[in-house]
């Protein structure tokens, strides 16, 4: 294995964990926004909203590590 092997694994290993980390923060944040989280005074309306989006970024994330597996 030469150095250039080396350098190419290490960018590419640095790099597909930056961009998992950038799409779960914005599914996280696209999730949560428009309603500011479940506040004390959320309706239940607004709260099963709320956790709607949450489950929906959930299987978004499932889906996207079920990918990465598949390559």
């Amino acid at each position: 294995m030469n150095l250039n092997q080396i350098v190419n694994m290490v960018i590419k290993t640095v790099t597909r964990r930056l961009v998992n980390w950038g799409v779960n923060k914005g599914m996280d944040l696209a999730a949560r926004r428009g309603t500011g989280g479940t506040a004390v005074g959320a309706t239940p309306a607004q709260a099963k909203q709320d956790n709607a989006a949450r489950e929906a970024a959930k299987r978004a994330r499932q889906a996207a590590k079920i990918t990465r597996r598949l390559r």
